[in-house]
Order: structure tokens, then C-alpha cells, then sequence
């Protein structure tokens, strides 16, 4: 099991937001870059960021400091935010991102995404972000009309590295994955998923690791690893042995 410290970045800064509110959010480090070298040092061997105005913009915002985090560790990246082009999937991958996310184009424009698989084998992939069950858009502010389910069925021969499986009523709250809903997704595509949204303990990723065998990868902690609810070794050491 793969754990994927969240970098949230708005106006340059480390943040978390409140259920994908962009009004409520917490500034947790004003130098991203310190905050991903803290992590890589802590012995994770991924990091999670995401462009929260790029999100919203819908075209990636924070680049200086994600090329700051890139060039502070040597641990593999993936990033996701307001990217809906061709140009900027390549842009990113050329600076040093080893996977690019892309959520808002997955449901808007799947052959961008089908492309970019062929293109960029095990490099591309799909974020999920659910409310009520329903896929969000836009930076989780408009709905797509579409179930999880459905959209993960749109992508399942294409060659999608991982999808991303967001329960947004969770995210930013520490009430618990939507294990349920995670699994229920896993149990529906070919392609691994990451759990994200509501980890708030350790007892979280210990549910998570047991669900790996439903097809469930990692797992995204954002709040309880900067609240210090989390702490890194024991979540390393409960994730090998998942």
C-alpha cells in the first residue's frame, strides 16, 4: 500500500481545504518545496500535489512553486489541477512530474485522456472526485452528470495508470475513507484506485490496507499528517504491511 502525503497549493502556500470548499482553507506551510523535502525525509515514496487554483482557473496556477517541489526532491510526483490540454499534459511531464491527474478533462473530454494514455503509457491518470455519488467538475463546483462508475468504465482498456477515487463530503473533514464507496469502485474497473477524502487516523489507512485486496493501491493523507493526528513512521510501517 502506497501513501500519497497531499500537497494542496493556493496562492503558493500549502493548504487544506474543508470539503472542497476554496473559501475555507488552512494554510499549513508557506514553502511547499520545505514541506515536500519534510516528506521525502519522513521516507514516503510519493508525493500528491494538486494546483487548487488551477483547479478552479481551469489552467495550472502555482507553477513556480510546483517546479520548486520537482526540484527539492527526488522522489516521483504527481499533479493534478487545471490541467485540460494536451500541451500542458507534456508541459508537466517535461518538467519532472512522473504521473499527470486529470479530472475535470477525464469527464469532459476523454479522448484527450484515451491520447494521452497512448502517448504517455502508465503516466496519465484519472481523478474521481465524487459528491453524493455524482462526478464533480471545475474544481469540484460543477457536476458532471455522471457516476463514478461511469466514468471509470469509459477508461477501463485504455491504459490509465491509477484513478483516483476522491468521496468529497469527506475530504478535508478526518471522519474516515468512504471504504464502502472505494471498494465498490475497485470492484468495478481493471484499473488500481487510490482511496482519498476523510483520513483522519491510523485506523483509516489500517481499513485501507485491508482493502487492498478489492484492487485498492494507496491511499492520499492530507490534514491528519499536518495536524500531526498521523504520525509518518507508523503510517509507513501500517502501510508495508498492506
Amino acid at each position: 500500500m502506497i501513501i500519497y502525503p497531499a500537497i494542496d497549493l493556493k496562492g503558493g502556500k500549502c493548504v487544506r481545504l474543508y470539503q472542497g470548499d476554496m473559501s475555507c482553507d488552512t494554510v499549513y506551510n508557506d514553502d511547499p518545496s520545505a514541506q515536500a523535502h519534510e516528506w521525502a525525509r519522513d521516507g514516503f515514496s510519493w508525493l500528491h500535489i494538486v494546483d487548487l487554483d488551477g483547479a478552479a482557473q481551469g489552467m495550472p496556477a502555482n507553477h513556480h512553486a510546483v517546479r520548486d517541489i520537482i526540484k527539492s526532491v527526488d522522489i516521483p510526483i504527481q499533479l493534478g489541477g487545471g490541467i485540460r490540454s494536451h500541451a500542458q499534459i507534456e508541459h508537466w511531464l517535461d518538467e519532472g512530474v512522473s504521473r499527470v491527474i486529470l479530472g475535470t478533462a477525464a469527464a469532459r473530454d476523454p479522448e484527450l485522456v484515451k491520447q494521452a494514455c497512448r502517448e504517455y503509457p502508465g503516466q496519465i491518470v484519472v481523478g474521481i472526485d465524487a459528491l453524493d455519488g455524482v462526478v464533480m467538475v471545475e474544481g469540484w463546483v460543477d457536476s458532471s452528470h455522471m457516476t463514478a462508475s461511469d466514468l471509470v468504465k469509459l477508461y477501463e482498456d485504455a491504459g490509465v495508470a491509477t484513478v483516483i477515487y476522491t468521496d468529497i463530503n469527506r475530504d478535508g473533514t478526518g471522519a474516515g475513507v468512504n471504504v464502502v464507496s472505494t471498494i465498490s469502485l475497485a470492484q468495478s474497473t481493471a484499473i488500481p484506485v487510490i482511496a482519498s477524502g476523510g483520513v483522519g487516523s491510523l485506523e483509516d489507512i489500517k481499513l485501507v490496507c485491508e482493502a487492498a485486496q478489492y484492487g485498492i493501491e494507496g491511499v492520499i493523507v492530507g490534514k491528519a499528517l499536518y495536524d500531526g493526528k498521523i504520525d509518518p513512521e507508523e503510517a509507513l510501517q501500517t502501510a508495508a504491511g498492506g
